[in-house]
């Protein structure tokens, strides 16, 4: 069997470069982000990497392979697609009764040689043949010839074109075996439209309570470069301005971010415009004393932290203890960026777990056509969206998270915009309300 891999701009590129050297008769087993081009390290750019091999023809080679390819074509013609010609039948279309009737008549016929040959070896060769069958029918609970169905490769294909992780794209193939038909597998359209909603029903909208003690204390972590200052600039917008339907309340802003001096200057001028105090703070009991003065007269804290590696656990403890200033009824979200790699995504929720981070805000969301590296994330680690940031401008490009908002940025599905803005349209916001 012949290995592969590619890389390119795209995914499509790459699939390309492929299909010309191997032609069509490929796998793709694994897709992944690289750094492509560029001199000592310097001035690479982003690309993308595929691996896979070339499928072997099937060889005639003795009795057990003969009887082998028998056997199976048997269960590859229930799904087969209409051949034009005399005496041709169409088995796809057919019941499964009469694929199966078909498929018993094979076995007899096998049954009959193996009982009239006085060559034990034949009954062997019928065991092992049965043996093989049992063996690619178990595989993923189907068929080879459901499993190889142009229709669920192109799925495939278009999940992966969408930086999907492999274990996501894996489970969705797999509903799509399990939930439909082989003969309904023929139309493209009908899947692609369920396989999108299937999509929207893995995106989890935050629906936790806020906290009723006064005041009320937000803080934003992540790592260094994700947009967290101007993020929070907006949130104190949405609720001190009273933006987006939310009702405006008394907010003050924190910063803990002394290290940057472009950062604090960003945001105490964002606190200028819209006329919301801003302090800074160094020290866990500063940070505690700040809180305890706002009691009385604030309805929201907001808090700006230090950008951190992932990587770096010992800056990320000291943080998280100079946090514990706030109190335990204190609301900690994640924000992170829509262009991070699928395997930094994983890393970074894994790092602040220790936060107990109650929700995602993904940010930057306007900097990227693909959107399957935060969402199959997100699904196989169970987190929720709050808001999602869509540009620099403040406090205009933020909103609550909505299903809406990532199935539009899909490439290459066709999306039936009015039905999937009927079937989810609930916000963050309604669900947080139990509208």
């Amino acid at each position: 069997m012949t290995y592969f891999a590619e890389q390119g701009a795209t995914y499509e590129e790459c699939l390309r470069k492929a299909r010309a050297k191997y032609g069509d008769n490929i796998q793709i087993y694994m897709q992944r982000t690289v750094q492509i081009g560029g001199f000592l390290g310097l001035f690479s750019r982003e690309g993308v990497e595929i691996m896979g091999f070339v499928k072997e023809p099937e060889r005639p080679q003795s009795l057990l392979s003969s009887l082998a390819r028998k056997e199976v074509a048997s269960c590859r013609d229930a799904a087969s697609p209409p051949v034009k010609g005399e005496g041709s039948r169409n088995l796809a279309t057919a019941s499964p009764r009469s694929a199966e009737t078909s498929l018993e008549e094979e076995k007899q016929k096998i049954l009959a040689l193996a009982g009239k040959g006085s060559d034990p070896t034949i009954k062997v060769v019928l065991q092992e043949v049965r043996s093989l069958k049992e063996r690619l029918e178990s595989q993923l609970g189907m068929s080879v010839s459901a499993e190889e169905h142009p229709t669920i490769i192109k799925i495939g294909e278009l999940l992966a074109g969408n930086e999907f992780s492999h274990s996501y794209i894996s489970r969705i193939q797999q509903r799509i075996r399990r939930e439909f038909p082989l003969a309904e597998l023929e139309d493209f359209d009908r899947i692609q439209k369920q396989v999108v909603e299937w999509i929207g029903e893995s995106i989890e909208l935050y629906s936790g309570t806020e906290s009723k003690t006064k005041p009320r204390v937000m803080v934003l972590v992540g790592p260094t470069g994700v947009g967290k200052t101007t993020t929070i600039a907006k949130l104190a917008a949405i609720y001190g301005l009273g933006i987006n339907n939310t009702p405006a309340v008394s907010v003050r802003m924190i910063t803990i971010d002394n290290y940057r001096i472009a950062a604090r200057q960003q945001i105490e001028k964002y606190g200028e415009i819209m006329g919301i105090p801003v302090s800074c703070v160094e020290t866990y009991e500063d940070l505690r004393k700040t809180i305890s003065l706002y009691a009385d007269e604030v309805d929201l804290v907001l808090v700006d932290t230090i950008g951190k590696s992932p990587r770096d656990s010992i800056k990320l403890a000291e943080m998280k203890e100079l946090l514990a200033a706030c109190g335990t009824s204190m609301e900690v979200h994640l924000a992170l960026a829509a262009t991070t790699k699928a395997s930094d995504i994983k890393e970074i929720l894994q790092q602040f777990e220790p936060f107990n981070y109650r929700s995602v805000i993904v940010t930057k969301l306007d900097e990227t056509n693909r959107i399957g590296n935060v969402v199959s994330a997100l699904n196989e680690k169970g987190k929720s969206i709050s808001f999602i940031t869509n540009g620099q401008r403040v406090p205009q490009d933020i909103e609550r998270a909505s299903v809406v908002n990532f199935l539009i940025n899909l490439e290459g599905f066709k999306i039936d915009r009015p039905y999937i803005e009927k079937r989810f349209s609930k916000t963050a916001s309604d669900v947080l309300e139990g509208r």
